[in-house]
């Protein structure tokens, strides 16, 4: 009697470990899954909004550039076309920006939105990818805002240099005044806070509930966060050319190398060394120095 019962006992045991074994197994199951969805709508978002980009920044360049004093060219971004009005420039270049924003950021936004789906837990599939959505809005909304603040400055500017020969004459100094803070802006404690944030945002071990408000929230606290920290190497993509797509590639593999590879830190700093050597010969260039 007693050698039957342990038996059962047995195999009750051995069938719970085996229940308790496929429900990890399909929990494992579904997280890969659910990664794989995740990476291949954020790949396809990136392809598309790159090749949207390329093929814009590819047709403003087409349209040329207007030739300022020293040598100096002004980008077609701060102009209006034949025909257009100012609130239709306006609105043109902020979809430019928009596009531009998700294929140069969307690289180092991936693991900072994979951490948030890790923070909220399992809501449900379904739900999970309508919050990461919606973080995700929130953080390009930050940068969205961001260029339209830059948008009306850029064209002020621009008419200031068209009407000012000297201040155009200038310009060339000016952006490698600009190139070499930025540099600069790399190497300090400040940078090295902001990036630390972003590399580890939301933090190992929090949790966040799981509805729209919090979502929206941490998608604009995300954003607030990343203009700080990538504030230097965003004004080189300005000064040099919000068209100009070899700026905006070395920029982008910029900010995606020093969020994603190790030692974050210590490659901000060669970033920055880069940047100071940048700055200092556009500025001897502009100068008409060598």
């Amino acid at each position: 009697m007693t050698s039957t019962t342990s038996a059962e006992r047995g195999l009750g045991c051995r069938r719970v470990a085996a229940c308790a074994d496929g429900e990890i197994s399909r929990r494992m199951s579904s997280a890969r899954a659910s990664q794989q969805a995740f990476l291949g709508v954020s790949a396809l978002l990136f392809v598309v909004s790159a090749s949207v980009a390329i093929v814009w920044c590819a047709s403003m360049s087409a349209m040329g550039e207007m030739p300022m004093a020293g040598g100096w060219t002004m980008s077609m971004a701060w102009m209006r076309m034949p025909g257009q009005t100012w609130p239709g420039a306006a609105a043109s270049f902020n979809g430019m920006w928009i596009v531009m924003m998700v294929a140069m950021m969307l690289p180092s936004l991936v693991p900072m939105l994979w951490r948030y789906r890790q923070a909220v837990g399992r809501p449900g599939e379904m739900r999970l990818g309508r919050l990461t959505a919606l973080a995700g809005v929130g953080y390009f909304f930050v940068w969205t805002a961001l260029g339209m603040v830059a948008f009306p400055l850029g064209v002020a500017l621009a008419a200031i240099e068209m009407q000012q020969a000297e201040l155009a004459r200038a310009v060339p100094i000016a952006v490698g005044v600009v190139v070499l803070i930025a540099g600069a802006l790399q190497l300090t404690a400040w940078k090295a806070r902001q990036l630390a944030w972003c590399r580890d945002a939301p933090g190992c071990g929090i949790t966040l509930p799981a509805d729209a408000g919090t979502a929206w929230r941490h998608g604009l606290h995300l954003g607030l966060h990343c203009i700080h920290c990538c504030a230097g190497l965003m004004a080189i993509v300005l000064v040099i050319g919000v068209m100009d797509l070899r700026a905006m590639a070395l920029v982008a593999a910029a900010i995606t190398v020093e969020r994603l590879a190790p030692g974050g830190e210590r490659v901000a700093r060669a970033i920055g060394a880069a940047g100071i050597g940048a700055g200092l010969f556009l500025i001897a260039q502009g100068a008409g120095v060598g």
